[in-house]
């Protein structure tokens, strides 16, 4: 028998790129190449995948840009049984507030991630939830960079997905206020670092992983 998800209530937003070279991880293609970065991009994804299955934390659900029909992609819905959804929306925010909004309608909670942080564990992930499933109306994990890695909701704002400048310094505090100005409860966990510079990659190795390594 299947074992329960840790959190059958909640969700696991993943949100991914085809692997396609020179349209993901382009700042490290300077270090790595085009093969390169797509094969570490793809390494990354993969094992991010295959570890949420295995720890069953909750029910994933991959959005997927441009589409999903990367042959990649069906592979991991046919393996894992992972639902596939197209992302949609004109950037980032949108793109998010439109799979959050969807997700909220059949799950009480859910997180938002990427796969560009593999320092973000399963455990962490349930430590995410477990601060949803006690009441927390959002849960925040942000990045070294002064992005985030994570966001955790229970329900949705306008303000949480306008009028942040994605990829800059200032998405994490840009999403404290809007959390804040809400008057929402909400709890903010460890930083955590992600992979975007070739500076960030010797971290890799600290947690036995090769980023040469195709």
């Amino acid at each position: 028998m299947v074992p329960e998800y840790l959190h059958p209530d909640g969700g696991i937003l993943l949100f991914a790129k085809a692997p396609r070279p020179g349209e993901v991880k382009t700042r490290l293609i300077p270090a790595l190449g085009k093969a390169g970065a797509t094969a570490l991009y793809q390494r990354l994804f993969e094992r991010l995948v295959s570890r949420l299955s295995e720890s069953r934390v909750a029910p994933v659900q991959l959005w997927c840009a441009p589409d999903t029909g990367h042959p990649r992609l069906q592979r991991l819905h046919s393996e894992f049984d992972i639902p596939l959804h197209q992302q949609q929306g004109e950037d980032l925010g949108a793109r998010m507030a439109y799979a959050a909004a969807q997700a909220l309608q059949r799950r009480a909670y859910i997180v938002l991630i990427g796969v560009d942080c593999p320092a973000l564990t399963s455990a962490i992930m349930d430590q995410a939830l477990m601060s949803l499933r006690r009441g927390s109306d959002a849960v925040l994990i942000p990045a070294e960079d002064g992005g985030y890695v994570l966001l955790g909701l229970r329900r949705t704002a306008e303000c949480l997905f306008q009028g942040i400048s994605w990829g800059g310094e200032t998405v994490a505090e840009a999403t404290r206020q809007c959390l804040d100005e809400l008057g929402w409860q909400w709890e903010e966990l460890p930083v955590l670092w992600d992979i975007d510079h070739p500076e960030d990659l010797p971290r890799m190795r600290e947690l036995g992983l090769d980023p040469e390594k195709g």
